[in-house]
């Protein structure tokens, strides 16, 4: 239950940074000629890892990049709050920086917790089956 609702976390997450990307995309970023096309990547990218996430349950790699994802994007977005990030330099001051950072936030956030509870059920891909089968194989 808890894996669902981390689920359902991190894929509004994605899909919510797609949207703030979409709408920052259509406002001003078409009209830059480096950041723009890095905002429709953006786009792109949240919806796809969005399905992924969602529907393909049974590997980390879906997880690993929606963190990844999250955090590439948060990152971008520092930069351009303090030394700038192509030339556009962003003061914070909108409710699509707030939902920005909220989205990859829980990305991230959301993305790790799932990962943590993949090892912790024993469903990482070093381990092979899970430990509760692993035990009973033994006994």
């Amino acid at each position: 239950m808890v894996g669902w609702g981390l689920r359902i976390l991190v894929v509004l997450g994605l899909l919510g940074s797609a949207w703030v990307h979409l709408v920052v995309w259509q406002d001003w970023a078409r009209y830059d000629d480096v950041v723009g096309p890095l905002f429709l990547v953006n786009v792109g990218a949240g919806a796809v890892l969005a399905v992924a996430v969602a529907i393909w349950r049974g590997h980390w790699l879906p997880e690993l990049a929606a963190v990844g994802f999250g955090a590439a994007t948060l990152l971008a977005y520092v930069l351009s709050l303090t030394v700038g990030f192509f030339g556009v330099e962003e003061q914070f001051r909108t409710d699509e920086e707030v939902w920005g950072v909220v989205t990859e936030a829980a990305c991230i956030v959301g993305g790790t917790a799932l990962l943590a509870l993949r090892l912790r059920l024993g469903r990482h891909p070093h381990l092979g089956a899970r430990r509760g089968a692993q035990r009973g194989a033994r006994a």
